[in-house]
C-alpha cells in the first residue's frame, strides 16, 4: 500500500491528528466513563444475576466521583423548582436489554413512591440535595433453633410461614400483603456515596421523598421490561402493629423494624415527565 506524504515527510499531518487525539481523550465525560464502565460491568449479567463485588465495586467508585456538573445539571433550572412539585422530571441516557442509566429530577417536597426492582441491581447517585429514602426487603422471619430447624418468631392464626420444598417462604396475611423488614429509613444529603440495592437484599424496595431540591443518578442492571415479567410494581405500606389480632413480637424495638407491604397500582398521583438529556453526549461504542 503506498502513503502519500507532503513535503515535510507527513510529519504535521501526523502532529495534526496527534494533537485531536489529544483533545478527544481530555475530552472524555464523566458520562462517557460511567456507560463504558455500565457496558463492562453488565456484559454477562441479566435478571437476578448479579455483577462480581469487584465490578460492583468499579461502577460504585465512578459514580462517587460523579457530580451535577457531570450531566449538566444546576438546582436553579426550572424542572427542580418547588412551584413543580410533586412533577418529577426524567432524563433518559441510555436504555439497552442490560443495563439503563437515567436522571430523576424532584423539586421539594415530590415523592417517588414506593416500588420494587424484579432481578435487578439498582445504583443510585445523588447528585444535589438532600432527600429522605425508606426501603424494605421481603422477610423470611424464620430464627433457628440449636438444631438448625426453622422456628418463627411471631404467633397467630393470622401469619403463615409456607414450607416450600424444604426452604421456608414469607411470612403472608390474609388480605394478600406479604412482611418486609426496614432495611434504611433515613435523610440523605448530597454529597454521599452511591446506595446500591440487590435482587433479594439491599433494600430493594423502596421510596424517595425529596427535602429539598434534589437529583437522582440511577443505573439499572437489567431495566424494567413489561415482555420479560420485570414490571414496576409499587407498594402500600402498613405499620406492623396495626395489622388484626394475634400477631405479637416479642420485641417493641423489633416490631417497629417490620411493614406489611400491599401491591397497589401506579399511583394516580404520581406525575413523571420525561425531558430530553442535553449534558454531555455519550458515544454508544
Amino acid at each position: 500500500m503506498r502513503i502519500e506524504l507532503n513535503g515535510n515527510g507527513g510529519k504535521g499531518e501526523l502532529s495534526n491528528v496527534s494533537r485531536k487525539s489529544k483533545r478527544r481523550q481530555k475530552k472524555s465525560s464523566q458520562v462517557q466513563k460511567l456507560y463504558d464502565t455500565c457496558k463492562q460491568v453488565f456484559a454477562d449479567c441479566g435478571p437476578g444475576i448479579v455483577p462480581s463485588p469487584e465490578n460492583i465495586e468499579k461502577l460504585a467508585s465512578v459514580l462517587d466521583a460523579m457530580t451535577q456538573a457531570d450531566v449538566g445539571l444546576k438546582p436553579n433550572m426550572p424542572f427542580f423548582s418547588s412551584e413543580r412539585a410533586p412533577i418529577i422530571t426524567y432524563l433518559h441516557l441510555h436504555e439497552c436489554d442490560k443495563f439503563s442509566i437515567g436522571i430523576f429530577c424532584l423539586p421539594p417536597t415530590s415523592v417517588i413512591p414506593l416500588h420494587n426492582h424484579p432481578g435487578m441491581t439498582v445504583f443510585s447517585k445523588l447528585l444535589f440535595g438532600s432527600m429522605h429514602i425508606k426501603s424494605y426487603d421481603w422477610s423470611s422471619e424464620v430464627d433457628k433453633n440449636i438444631d438448625r430447624t426453622p422456628r418463627s418468631k411471631f404467633f397467630g392464626k393470622f401469619v403463615f410461614i409456607v414450607p416450600c420444598n424444604g426452604v421456608v417462604c414469607n411470612l403472608g396475611h390474609p388480605d394478600g400483603s406479604r412482611l418486609a423488614k426496614i432495611k434504611v429509613d433515613s435523610e440523605f444529603t448530597a454529597p454521599c456515596r452511591t446506595s446500591i440495592l440487590y435482587p433479594a437484599d439491599g433494600g430493594n424496595m423502596h421510596c424517595f421523598t425529596a427535602k429539598t431540591a434534589c437529583a437522582v443518578l440511577d443505573v439499572l442492571g437489567p431495566p424494567y421490561s413489561d415482555p420479560d415479567g420485570r414490571h414496576c410494581q409499587y407498594y402500600l405500606e402498613f405499620p406492623f402493629h396495626n395489622t388484626v389480632e394475634g400477631v405479637s413480637m416479642s420485641d417493641e424495638e423489633e416490631e417497629e423494624g417490620y411493614a406489611w407491604l400491599k401491591e397497589r397500582d401506579k399511583p394516580e398521583d404520581l406525575c413523571v415527565v420525561g425531558v430530553p438529556y442535553i449534558g454531555p453526549k455519550i458515544a454508544k461504542r
